[in-house]
């Protein structure tokens, strides 16, 4: 572990000691994995607080699990109803905000019903560079950030992770499956499905990184660029396209430009987000 991230470490360290006793917003992916493994070893108590929902892929929920147990960390399932928060499934761009805020709601009372006034997440910097209207709702709330507070970077987390030996430490960024469907679009729990299986077709024929957007019957694939030319293999063509019109797509197109993070945020304007491109 090098020295600057060695100085993040403890900087990590002095946050969750400080705070003392947290419930964790628990996901199952490598940032909120690192947090709460770390909160378990400084902290008095802790806590995980997993989402279930059709929003979030079944093995992710699996896994969340499994890494509870294994630590001996109390773990408590949320079930929110996504489909019935206000201007949710209208797919606004302002989306985020709207889940985050009836999703983090809920999560608290978890929480607080166990006795935990605070409540942690896993953002992290890299999150600060793309359009997230969900930080909005954790600000309004007061969710601490202990990754961010701490100068994390993704880069850092998959570091510290591996130094720590958590096998989750390569493990791929999944997201909200809201995020696979386009602004405007109406989201559907058959479409939240459809994008989950082709997700899980393709990482078990080999794929890490990907992302299935759900652009009506349309399936657009995005994976890590050297990998596109998997799509032009004998018979993988064939059978990919055979298994999305399984799922219910009528058209499956591969991304040229391949996986980056918030591809459906490239057509927003300027304005709001405060990128530029």
């Amino acid at each position: 572990m090098d020295q600057e991230l060695h100085l993040k470490y403890d900087h990590l360290r002095e946050i969750l000691t400080e705070i003392g006793e947290t419930a964790v917003a628990f996901s199952g992916g490598v940032d909120s994995a690192l947090l709460l493994h770390v909160a378990g070893t400084v902290c008095r108590r802790v806590f995980a607080v997993t989402a279930v929902s059709e929003l979030f892929p079944s093995k992710e929920q699996e896994e969340a699990a499994a890494f509870c147990e294994e630590r001996g960390i109390r773990q408590c399932l949320v079930r929110p109803d996504v489909m019935a928060v206000p201007g949710f499934p209208e797919n606004p761009p302002d989306r985020c905000y709207l889940c985050k805020k009836a999703l983090f709601t809920q999560m608290l009372a978890a929480a607080a019903s166990e006795g935990y006034s605070v409540l942690c997440e896993g953002s992290n910097k890299d999150d600060l560079a793309d359009y997230r209207p969900g930080k909005k709702a954790l600000m309004e709330l007061g969710i601490r950030s202990p990754l961010l507070e701490a100068g994390f970077s993704k880069r850092d987390i998959r570091a510290l992770a591996a130094g720590l030996g958590l096998a989750v430490s390569e493990k791929p960024s999944y997201a909200c499956l809201a995020s696979r469907i386009p602004y405007g679009e109406r989201i559907t729990p058959e479409k939240l499905s459809m994008a989950e299986r082709a997700e899980q077709f393709l990482r078990e024929s080999g794929f890490g990184q990907l992302r299935v957007r759900v652009h009506g019957t349309l399936a657009r694939i995005e994976v890590e660029p050297h990998l596109i030319s998997r799509f032009a293999e004998s018979g993988f063509r064939e059978m990919t396209a055979e298994r999305f019109r399984e799922i219910g797509f009528s058209y499956t197109a591969v991304d040229l430009t391949g996986y980056r993070t918030g591809s459906l945020n490239e057509v927003l304007p300027e304005s709001l987000t405060g990128s530029k491109r």
